[in-house]
């Protein structure tokens, strides 16, 4: 009798593990996207969640968070209640960069969040407005030279993977740009198709279709190789830069000390939605690339980057108080 009592307590442990996990998620899950409406990780974000959302019968609320280079919704979902039901959109500037360029993070990424997978990557483009005099990098570059800070280069803001981009780009060249740090990049695509500024990089995703309808001119992308959906705009490391690099990744993430179900549940369904042929056709229409993972391997990704760029951030002596 005391046997079938242990094999029968068994089994109830074993029945009641699968069933906990099948309960989740029991209410709308609350995602982050930590720049403003627009963007390329808005646009991302929500094509993903939407196809999570199909498949899956979840409610997945969207909330926009912008401000201080994404820090303050990242800051939001690593404070929230570690419970499964508020997540974060990171990428590679508030979870790898921003540590090391404000001294007063609020936050720490390995520390505060729980990986959860990789969604996305894409690499940068430096573009210039289609009435813009500058032709090729070396036109940019020329008259920097000429006129050391008179150049203006905007990015959607401080410590963002373009910001870093924009300096690793002055010290290789030997030139001056003036910052311009916006709080999103679609405003800062607004102006610079109004005139108001001369120069800006952004992640591939967000400017594709502003170039592809004739409002920007692309000058050149940040990856080693020609971008597939750019393939007629030369790299800057072809340009005479050789093996520059800088590409930005998009990954899920929520507070530390998720369950683990929680956690297992969500890279198994955002896997499963990136997996498919709608979202890698809408991801490749935006000028990225699908990428999935273990929540292991896109926290050893966040480790390795924030070494990374903490020494390129080192090196240009770049600082946001």
């Amino acid at each position: 009798m005391k046997a079938f009592i242990r094999v029968f307590a068994a089994f109830l442990v074993c029945a009641v593990l699968p069933a906990a996990a099948q309960d989740y998620p029991a209410k709308p899950i609350r995602l982050i996207v930590p720049f403003p409406p627009g963007g390329g990780t808005d646009v991302l974000t929500r094509e993903v969640a939407a196809k999570v959302a199909s498949d899956t019968g979840w409610t997945i609320v969207t909330e926009n968070r912008p401000g201080s280079g994404g820090n303050i919704g990242v800051d939001a979902a690593a404070k929230a209640a570690p419970d499964g039901y508020t997540l974060v959109m990171g990428q590679t500037s508030n979870l790898a960069i921003n540590p090391t360029l404000y001294p007063k993070l609020p936050y720490d990424p390995e520390k505060d969040l729980a990986p959860i997978g990789l969604v996305a990557a894409a690499p940068l483009v430096l573009v210039v407005s289609a009435n813009s005099p500058y032709k090729t990098l070396a036109d940019i570059v020329a008259a920097a030279k000429a006129d050391p800070g008179g150049l203006n280069c905007a990015t959607s803001g401080n410590g963002t993977v373009a910001h870093l981009t924009s300096e690793k780009l002055q010290k290789a060249a030997g030139i001056k740009f003036t910052h311009i740090p916006y709080k999103g990049a679609a405003q800062g695509a607004n102006d610079l198709i109004g005139g108001q500024i001369e120069m800006y990089i952004s992640s591939v995703p967000t400017l594709i279709g502003h170039i592809r309808n004739g409002k920007m001119r692309a000058i050149a992308v940040t990856s080693l190789s020609r971008s597939k959906d750019l393939p007629d705009v030369p790299t800057i490391a072809e340009s005479g830069y050789k093996d520059f690099e800088a590409i930005t990744w998009f990954g899920l993430a929520g507070p530390a000390g998720m369950p683990g179900g929680a956690v297992g549940a969500l890279n198994k369904a955002f896997n499963n939605a990136l997996r498919t042929a709608e979202v890698q056709q809408k991801y490749q229409a935006q000028g990225a690339e699908v990428l999935t993972s273990t929540p292991e391997e896109f926290g050893k990704l966040i480790h390795d980057d924030r070494v990374r760029w903490g020494e390129i951030v080192k090196e240009s002596g770049a600082r946001v108080d």
